[in-house]
């Protein structure tokens, strides 16, 4: 007999490993737009468009904020 997992139960079953990945997120995306609305005149990129990057780009979109925008 085979058994059968439902979708929300293989849900379930990575949700301790997916929390961790959205918590570190969350953060990154506050600790970015908070440093960016502190600074004067980020690289490259308007203020407008740095927030949609970093709103927008999920994990990885603070992460090129932090590398490419910050700038001084």
């Amino acid at each position: 007999m085979e058994i059968v997992i439902t979708p929300f139960e293989r849900f379930l079953q990575i949700l301790p490993y997916l929390i961790p990945v959205l918590v570190l997120q969350l953060i990154l995306m506050v600790v970015a737009l908070v440093d960016l609305s502190h600074r004067e005149k980020p690289r490259f990129l308007p203020k407008w468009a740095w927030a949609l990057v970093i709103i927008l780009g999920e994990l990885i979109g603070p992460i090129i904020y932090f590398i490419f925008g910050r700038g001084e």
